[in-house]
C-alpha cells in the first residue's frame, strides 16, 4: 500500500505551497488533483508583501518579482474621467523589502511552484480523484480514483484538503460552511487592449454603471478586467458573452479591446468553515474560507494557511513536537479568516452597492476623499499594512507570549533596514531561532549553543528602534518567522520553559 506522511488533495497554490514547504522540511508528501492540467487562466493576481517575505524561505520571492508586474499606482474613474490617483510605488517603504503591489497571474504562479516542487522529486498526480477516507488509529486510509479509472487504497499520517470551495474533504468531514452568496454576477476577462487605462497601472471605475477594474499584467497592453453585470443581463449569467457585458463601464474608461484571451462569469461567496481540522484531516485555502476578491487576499490567505500548517506538521512528524501542536493551526488561522471575510465584505458591499445613495457615495464622496487620504502618509501606510498582510498576527494565541518594545508575541517580526543591512536574512532558514537587538547574557549564548538553537545578536542601531524592536531583550522566532516570545530579559530559562510547556523540541529542516 502506498504510504506518505501527508496526502494533499488539490494542486492549486495552497496545495503546492504546502507540498513545497513540507518537502523542504524533509517530509514525504503525495499531491493529487482531479484536473488533467494546471490552470491556464490568470485567476488570482496579487502576491502580497507578506507572501513574498515568506517565499524567501524557498528562494521563490526573486522569481515572482522578476516575472511579475509592479503596479505604480491605482486610479479611480467617474463619468469617463480619472478623478484620483493613489501612488503605490513605495507605499510600504520602510516596512518590508517588498514595499509595492506585485501582480503575478495564478497560472504562471502555479507553473513556478510546480517546477520548484519537481526539484524535490515530487510530481502532481493528475486526473486522480479522492473518493473518500477514514481515520484509523495513527493514520488515514484514503480511496483514490486513478487516471485509468481503477481505484487505489493508500495511507498517510495526515490529509490536507486544499481542494477549493467545493471541497470533497470538507464535505466528507461534514463541517459546516456558513455564509452566503452575493447577488451580483461578476465577469473576468483577460484581454489585449489599448487606451488610457492600459498604462501599466490599476484603474477602477466607480460610476453608476457596471463596476469595472483593470488590472495590468506583464507585457504591453495586457490586462485583466473584472466587472459586474447588473439589470436583466444578470438573469442569464450562464449564457453571457463578453459582448453582452462590455459596453458600459468599458466605454466610460475608453478601453479598446484588440483581443479577448479568456472570459468567464461567476458569483462571489463569503463563507468560513466551522472547523479547519477534524482529527488527522485539515482544511486550507478555499476549502476553509472563501470571500470577495476585494484587496487580493484569497490566494495569499491560502498560502498563509499552508505555511502555518507545514512547519507544525513537520515538527510533529519528525518528533520535534507533540501532536497537540497541531491544534494551534485552527486557532490561529480561523480567527484571521473570519476577520478577513468581514473586512472584504464591507469593501465589496460599498463598491458594488446599487441605488441612488450608493451611487452618490461612490461618484461624489469617494473621489473627494481618496486624494485626501492619499496625501497622508499614515493613511497610505495603514492601507498597505492591511492589504499586504504584514499586520496579520497571532496575539493572544496559545503559542504567543510577552512584549518587548512595541512587538508582541504573535507579531510578524518587524523589518529593520539601514546601510548596514537588514534583520531578515537569517529568516530564510525555516527554523526556530533567537534574535537579540543589543546585548545578551553569557547564559543565553551558552544555552543556545548547547541546544543548537541559532542565536543572532545585532549591534543596537537606530533602525531597530524605528522598527519598534526592544533593546537587550530577545525574540524567539517560529519557523514561519512570527514571534513566539517577546521578552525584555536575557534569561534562556524563559525559552526552556516555553518549549517544555508546549511540548516542542525544536525541529530543524534540511539546509
Amino acid at each position: 500500500m502506498h504510504r506518505s506522511d501527508v496526502l494533499i488533495i488539490g494542486a492549486g497554490p495552497t496545495g503546492l505551497v504546502l507540498a513545497l514547504w513540507l518537502s523542504r522540511l524533509g517530509i514525504r508528501v503525495r499531491i493529487i488533483d482531479k484536473t488533467s492540467t494546471p490552470g491556464t487562466t490568470s485567476r488570482a493576481l496579487a502576491v502580497q508583501a507578506r507572501t513574498l517575505e515568506l517565499y524567501r524561505q524557498l528562494d521563490l520571492a526573486d522569481a515572482v518579482v522578476k516575472n511579475g508586474h509592479r503596479v505604480a499606482a491605482a486610479n479611480f474613474w467617474v463619468k469617463g474621467e480619472p478623478v484620483a490617483r493613489l501612488p503605490l510605488n513605495r507605499v510600504g517603504e520602510g516596512l518590508t523589502p517588498y514595499a509595492f503591489l506585485e501582480i503575478y497571474p495564478q497560472d504562471e504562479h502555479e507553473r513556478l511552484l510546480i517546477d520548484r516542487l519537481e526539484t524535490f522529486g515530487i510530481t502532481v498526480e493528475r486526473n486522480t480523484e479522492l473518493l473518500g477516507f477514514d481515520e484509523t488509529g495513527d493514520s488515514i486510509t484514503a480511496t483514490l480514483r486513478l487516471p485509468d479509472g481503477q481505484q487505489e487504497t493508500c495511507q498517510a499520517c495526515y490529509l490536507a484538503g486544499c481542494d477549493g470551495a467545493r471541497s470533497i474533504v470538507r464535505k466528507a468531514l461534514d463541517t459546516g460552511f456558513p455564509g452566503g452568496t452575493y447577488q451580483q454576477i461578476f465577469y473576468v476577462a483577460d484581454v489585449q487592449a489599448s487606451g488610457p487605462a492600459f498604462n501599466g497601472e490599476l484603474h477602477v471605475d466607480l460610476d453608476e454603471a457596471d463596476f469595472l477594474a483593470v488590472f495590468p499584467l506583464a507585457g504591453e497592453g495586457r490586462a485583466r478586467l473584472i466587472g459586474t453585470v447588473r439589470d436583466e443581463r444578470a438573469e442569464h449569467a450562464e449564457t453571457l458573452r463578453f459582448e453582452d457585458v462590455s459596453s458600459r463601464a468599458i466605454g466610460h474608461m475608453q478601453v479598446k479591446i484588440e483581443q479577448l484571451n479568456w472570459f468567464s462569469t461567476y458569483r462571489v461567496h463569503h463563507r468560513v468553515a466551522n472547523h479547519f481540522r477534524t482529527g488527522r484531516a485539515f482544511l486550507l485555502g478555499d476549502a476553509a474560507h472563501v470571500h470577495s476578491p476585494a484587496g487580493g487576499q484569497g490566494m495569499n490567505t491560502g498560502i498563509g494557511d499552508a505555511i502555518n500548517l507545514a512547519w507544525k506538521l513537520a515538527a510533529v512528524l519528525s518528533g520535534g513536537a507533540e501532536a497537540r501542536l497541531l491544534a494551534t493551526y485552527e486557532a490561529e488561522r480561523i480567527a484571521f479568516a473570519r476577520k478577513l471575510v468581514a473586512t472584504t465584505d464591507r469593501v465589496f458591499t460599498f463598491v458594488t452597492a446599487e441605488g441612488r445613495m450608493a451611487d452618490l457615495l461612490r461618484t461624489r464622496l469617494a473621489p473627494f476623499l481618496l486624494p485626501k487620504m492619499a496625501s497622508f502618509e499614515t493613511s497610505r501606510e495603514f492601507l498597505f499594512r492591511t492589504v499586504s498582510q504584514i499586520t496579520l498576527n497571532y496575539r493572544g494565541m496559545p503559542l504567543s507570549t510577552g512584549v518587548a518594545g512595541h512587538v508582541h508575541g504573535g507579531d510578524r517580526l518587524p523589518w529593520a533596514h539601514d546601510g548596514e543591512g537588514d534583520n531578515f536574512e537569517s529568516l530564510k532558514c525555516p527554523t526556530w531561532q533567537v534574535h537579540v537587538y543589543g546585548d545578551t547574557s553569557d547564559e543565553m549564548i551558552a544555552w543556545c549553543n548547547e541546544h543548537h538553537l541559532p542565536l543572532h545578536v545585532f549591534d543596537w542601531r537606530p533602525a531597530f528602534e524605528t522598527a519598534g524592536l526592544g533593546r537587550n531583550g530577545f525574540y524567539l522566532l517560529r519557523p514561519d518567522t512570527y514571534v513566539a516570545i517577546a521578552e525584555t530579559c536575557s534569561d534562556p530559562k524563559v525559552i526552556e520553559r516555553y518549549f517544555s510547556h508546549h511540548g516542542i523540541r525544536p525541529f530543524f529542516g534540511k539546509s
